[in-house]
């Protein structure tokens, strides 16, 4: 009898605080059906304190108000399968956090989890109920309800607002160069930075509520900005998932058009060409009864054979003398693959230059050798980079090609020639390790600010 009089009477709904998560109220669900407690939380991310795995995450503690955001930070102490109430399964983090209700405060074991389809940021389980709290179902805040203005009180701290912006890295590896500092370098400048796997994004297409997805069912639609490094191999499914997020009001770095004219090397061969960009020389016919035509058209050998859908140096080949050409197109065209056919620029001596344009702004040009034996100057096939001065009608030629593809952000490749610079390629996805390590300038962190410009942010 002593033991029930100790514990508490509370209703089937409460105001909780979770001091150690720094969250002042939350109104919680108070459910002895569920065995396990469960908090809203978004952008969860682990990594390693003290030899000991952790996870930081943000929490909207108000339902139906993305405004107020709090950062925390927690300890993993497990990881568990949870089934929710409709049936799903879903692997949770597990935390442990002091609970407060009334005048009582005590440990309590919570789940982490998107709760953005639930009708409560917080469920209270019968696990954390026992021995301290008795539930009459048929009342609720018995411990008292708060007034709007009291819940403006509590929450008017700036601690508890969010600072920066939350920005998504959109891409395949976590673990490349690129990648890494831009995640580096966002977070450096103050930003909740996040790595979004594209194969795990998935997507809902509705006219009221249209919705990005992580694997888990995690919303995404609270980014305020998406950078997107959309590998060639998955381009068309990358770009939809950047349509979706320019859809639900996100900025993105590069467009999902821009990436997806850029990928198109005939198409985009065709715009830069009308936009009085100058290029190589191609050729390109469906039919391998044109082959020799084909050849004559671009000066004749040697040359270069490109398929349409290879990327890094990879997918080219230089053919030397006439038979070669010929065998080369026809093996191509025998396993029915796209390609150009492209006049070989002798004068270039195995390099080329690589300008890497922000804003219609070159903010670092590098040159790249060819490694010997190898006519491609590509850092990925063993060239090596280093800075370059280029002439105003290089620089002019750079921005131009990227306006014409409508990118933002773009790696611009061109060869020194006898008529002067020639346009290679408009990459929409450049890669910053050798344009960083060349020039020594900080290309992610120019990238962040560039986004920072655009939403128009700055830092308190």
């Amino acid at each position: 009898m002593n033991l029930l009089q100790e514990k508490m009477i509370i209703g089937n709904q409460e105001w909780c605080a979770l001091s150690s998560l720094g969250i002042p109220a939350i109104k919680a669900r108070i459910d002895s059906g569920a065995q396990t407690s469960s908090l809203h939380a978004v952008n969860i991310q682990q990594f390693k304190k003290n030899n000991a795995q952790w996870v930081s995450f943000e929490i909207h503690p108000l339902q139906k108000n993305r405004s107020t955001i709090i950062r925390s930070e927690a300890e993993v102490i497990d990881k568990r399968i949870i089934r929710s109430s409709s049936g799903n399964s879903e692997k949770r983090y597990v935390i442990s956090a002091e609970v407060t209700l009334g005048k009582k405060t005590w440990q309590i074991e919570v789940t982490l989890s998107n709760r953005d389809s639930m009708g409560y940021r917080m469920l209270l389980g019968r696990e954390a109920m026992s021995d301290h709290i008795l539930v009459d179902p048929a009342a609720s805040f018995t411990l008292g309800n708060l007034t709007i203005d009291e819940i403006k009180s509590l929450y008017k701290s700036p601690t508890l607002t969010k600072q920066g912006l939350r920005i998504g890295v959109l891409a395949s590896d976590p673990d490349l160069y690129s990648n890494q500092r831009l995640l580096e370098s966002g977070e450096a400048l103050g930003h909740n930075m996040t790595f979004l796997n594209i194969k795990q994004c998935f997507m809902k297409l509705d006219i009221d509520h249209p919705e990005v997805h992580f694997r888990g069912g995690r919303s995404l639609n609270e980014f305020d900005a998406i950078i997107p490094r959309v590998r060639p191999s998955v381009t068309y499914y990358g770009c939809a998932l950047v349509r979706q997020f320019e859809n639900i009001g996100a900025f993105v770095l590069n467009s999902s058009s821009a990436i997806t004219r850029s990928r198109d090397k005939l198409y985009s061969l065709q715009l830069l060409q009308k936009n009085g960009c100058v290029i190589p020389t191609t050729g390109f016919a469906n039919s391998p009864i044109e082959t020799e035509d084909l050849i004559d058209m671009v000066g004749g050998a040697p040359l270069i054979v490109k398929l349409l859908e290879g990327a890094q140096g990879k997918g080219v080949v230089l053919a030397e003398t006439r038979k070669a050409s010929e065998s080369v197109i026809n093996a191509f065209k025998s396993l029915k693959a796209n390609l150009l056919v492209q006049e070989f620029i002798k004068e270039a001596n195995g390099k080329d230059i690589r300008c890497f344009v922000i804003n219609e702004k070159v903010v670092a040009s590098i040159q790249r050798q060819a490694p010997p034996g190898e006519f491609r100057a590509n850092i990925h096939l063993g060239g090596k980079a280093s800075p370059i001065k280029i002439t105003p009608e290089e620089r002019k030629l750079a921005i131009k090609a990227t306006k014409v593809m409508g990118l933002k952000v773009a790696g611009v490749d061109m060869i020194r020639s006898d008529k002067g610079p020639l346009l290679l390629e408009v990459n929409s996805s450049p890669g910053l390790e050798g344009v960083e390590n060349s020039t020594g300038k900080d290309i992610s962190k120019l990238m962040i600010e560039s986004i920072e410009k655009a939403l128009q942010w700055k830092k308190l």
